[in-house]
C-alpha cells in the first residue's frame, strides 16, 4: 500500500524495528540498519521481541479465560502474525480489539487490513494522552468501561521518559479500569546486561522515539496501585510458559521484565 501523506521514514520507528525484529516484512532500511547495529552490540538480539510476542499471547489468552472480552492495546505497532485481534477471536469471535500507535505508517496498514473487522478499531494516537485516547468516539463504539477490560501496555512504557511522567498515563488509564480489568505490561531493563545501555543509545540516536530503561525496583513503583498476577514481575517467557524452555533459551537475555495485573482497591 501507499504512505500515508507526510509520513516520515527518514529515521526509524520502534513498531517497524519491533516488526523486523519478529521477521515481519512492514519496516524499512532504516528499520533495519538500527536492530542490526544493536545485534553488534546485544547478540541476543532480537530474542526481546520474540519473547514479548509470545507473552502477548499467553496473556490475552489468561485474560480470555478470566473473562475480558475487550481490549485496548496501546502501541500495537506493525499489523503482524499473532495480533492482538488474532488471538482473542480464535477464542471469542465477538471479541473486541482497539489498537492505538503513534507511527501513522503503522496506523495505515493496520486500518487497510481492518476495516473489514466489525470488532476492531485502529487510532492514530499517542498513549501519552489517555483522556484523548479514553474519549474517542471510535473507541467508546467498541469498549464499554463499565465493564472490565484488558489494557496491553507490552513493550510501551519504556518510550515514556520521566518528563511523560509515566506514573500518571498509567493512573489514568487504571481510572477507567472496573474490577475484573487486566493491566498486560512489559518494560525493558538493563538490569542484567549493562551492555544494553549502549543498545539504547544506538536506537535513540536513530529513531523519531525515546527509550528510557528502568530497574525492577523503578518498574515495581510504576505499578504500586496494580497487584501481580502471579509468577509476578519475571523475564516475559518465564510468565506462565507453555511448556519447557526451548534448548540454549535464556530468559533473561530478553532484557526485560513482565506482568500481568489488577487494579488494587
Amino acid at each position: 500500500m501507499e504512505l500515508p501523506r507526510g509520513a516520515d521514514i527518514s529515521k526509524s520507528s520502534a513498531s517497524r524495528i519491533y516488526d523486523y525484529g519478529l521477521g515481519g516484512s512492514h519496516n524499512f532500511a532504516v528499520d533495519r540498519r538500527v536492530l542490526d547495529e544493536i545485534k553488534k552490540i546485544f547478540p541476543a538480539t532480537p530474542q526481546p521481541a520474540r519473547d514479548n510476542r509470545a507473552f502477548l499471547g499467553r496473556a490475552v489468552r489468561y485474560c480470555q479465560q478470566a473473562g475480558i472480552r475487550q481490549f485496548l492495546d496501546l502501541g500495537s505497532g506493525m499489523p503482524t502474525v499473532g495480533n492482538v485481534h488474532e488471538i482473542a477471536q480464535r477464542g471469542d469471535r465477538g471479541a473486541r480489539v482497539v489498537y492505538v500507535d503513534i507511527d501513522s505508517v503503522a496506523v495505515a496498514y493496520s486500518r487497510s487490513l481492518l476495516e473489514e473487522d466489525p470488532n476492531t478499531r485502529v487510532l492514530h494516537a499517542d498513549m501519552r494522552e489517555p483522556e484523548s485516547i479514553l474519549a474517542d468516539p471510535d473507541a467508546l463504539e467498541l469498549l464499554d468501561f463499565d465493564e472490565p477490560v484488558a489494557v496491553l501496555m507490552v513493550a510501551m512504557t519504556h518510550y515514556l521518559t520521566k518528563e511523560d511522567d509515566p506514573a500518571a498515563a498509567l493512573a489514568a488509564y487504571r481510572e477507567v479500569m472496573r474490577p475484573g480489568s487486566f493491566l498486560v505490561f512489559s518494560h525493558m531493563t538493563a538490569d542484567d546486561y549493562p551492555e544494553v545501555h549502549r543498545t539504547v543509545e544506538t536506537f535513540n540516536a536513530g529513531s523519531s522515539e525515546r527509550m528510557v530503561l528502568r530497574s525492577r525496583e523503578e518498574i515495581t513503583g510504576l505499578l504500586a496501585d496494580f497487584e501481580f498476577v502471579e509468577p509476578g514481575l519475571v523475564y516475559p517467557a518465564d510468565w506462565r510458559p507453555d511448556g519447557p524452555p526451548a534448548a540454549g533459551h535464556d530468559p533473561s537475555r530478553a532484557a526485560c521484565y513482565a506482568a500481568v495485573a489488577t487494579p488494587r482497591g
